[in-house]
């Protein structure tokens, strides 16, 4: 399923192309079926997790030594784009495996990696990552949470609100304050196993405009007791610094995600406008309609070369802040207009929510909030000028 002439990239060497194959044939048989189900239900439940993991498209750019399947981010961008592609955006796996996952990759002691990775690569676990509080969103350093040491153990106390897989999560990578008078330098990480820890609660599934089949929650910890080993990194205070290390990665995750949905959006309304008449010809007939997609598939095609052109960077190690903040606003942007305009064309259909192109309308709309709003992500690229 394609729509956008550009060249394969550098970096989609033959076993991508091959996962990239292999992933939207797994997701069309699979999961494509449930699709209408999970949206009901308002969660992906664990075994198609368990079955995703099985297949091997969790944890794809974890090393073998520690259960993933030994690739990079590159095979992580081909799965989200799959997941995309077949309208399976509510499926968390783009946090569980490229966000979750890294953290411990990244900072985790040897025993860390070897306890929690393969159980992410199986599903035995599923991630999540609290950042977000009720009064902090994009502003990290105004996290009120808080982990105070006793003992052998740390406290938690606090609350988290739009937690991705909130519902699902037994592994939670949760931002707390060690020493709320340091500012930035007294933030901590801290992996939380929620199975069976006294003072962890969930709260509601949240009804979001869209993303129906996400668990998007709320979490609470009330004097929540984990080991000190449950500290990422070798000591106290490092958390903003992971943070921001990581933080590119999600970003252009966010803009992997975006053109997915543009090339899908872009499929759906070429295939529409084809078969739908008025005044006794097709509506591609109509100048208007070409026009409109003309421009649509010039911007996805710049897009598209951004993208892969900025995943190239990105495995080269040589993503900085401000270009992972141009991919993560613009393609965003981008696709809530693409996607605006596209369901414009599918008239009056367009406004029901069994049409594909009303469920990407709202679906799109978060891209420009999470991982950052838009008006952070221009922030970060002013300081470069």
């Amino acid at each position: 399923m394609t729509v956008l002439d550009v060249p394969r990239p550098d970096w989609m060497t033959e076993d991508v192309v091959l996962l990239n194959e292999q992933s939207g044939r797994f997701f069309e048989q699979e999961f494509v079926p449930h699709i209408d189900t999970w949206l009901s239900d308002g969660i992906v439940p664990r075994s198609a997790w368990e079955k995703a993991g099985a297949a091997g498209l969790l944890c794809a750019a974890m090393p073998e030594e520690y259960g993933g399947a030994g690739g990079s981010f590159a095979h992580e961008a081909v799965i989200t784009h799959q997941i995309g592609l077949t309208g399976l955006d509510s499926f968390g796996a783009a946090l569980h495996n490229a966000i979750v996952a890294p953290y411990i990759l990244h900072f985790g002691s040897e025993d860390q990696k070897r306890r929690w990775l393969p159980k992410l690569a199986r599903a035995e676990m599923i991630g999540a990552i609290a950042m977000t509080e009720p009064g902090a969103g994009s502003d990290l350093q105004g996290v009120k949470t808080s982990a105070v040491k006793d003992g052998n153990h740390y406290r938690l106390n606090g609350s988290k609100t739009f937690i991705t897989n909130g519902q699902n999560a037994n592994l939670i990578i949760v931002v707390a304050k060690t020493d709320p008078s340091a500012g930035a330098k007294g933030t901590s990480l801290f992996v939380v196993e929620t199975d069976g820890v006294e003072g962890f609660r969930r709260g509601r599934n949240l009804d979001k405009i869209g993303l129906k089949g996400q668990d998007t929650s709320e979490l609470f910890f009330d004097d929540v007791r984990v080991p000190a080993d449950a500290l990422l990194g070798p000591e106290e205070g490092q958390g903003f610094i992971q943070l921001m290390s990581e933080l590119p990665q999600e970003r252009l995750l966010v803009a992997v995600q975006a053109m997915a949905m543009i090339e899908r959006a872009l499929i759906e309304t070429i295939a529409y406008v084809k078969e739908r008449k008025a005044f006794g010809k097709a509506i591609l007939d109509f100048q208007n309609t070409q026009f409109t997609l003309a421009e649509a598939k010039t911007e996805a095609t710049v897009a598209r070369v951004f993208v892969d052109h900025c995943i190239g960077r990105h495995l080269a190690g040589e993503l900085d802040t401000a270009t992972a903040s141009m991919a993560k606003y613009w393609l965003s942007d981008l696709q809530c207009k693409l996607i605006d305009q596209c369901l414009q064309l599918h008239g009056g259909y367009g406004y029901m929510t069994e049409y594909p192109i009303a469920r990407m309308y709202q679906d799109a709309r978060v891209q420009r909030i999470y991982a950052g709003t838009n008006e952070i992500m221009k922030m970060l690229i002013a300081r470069s000028l």
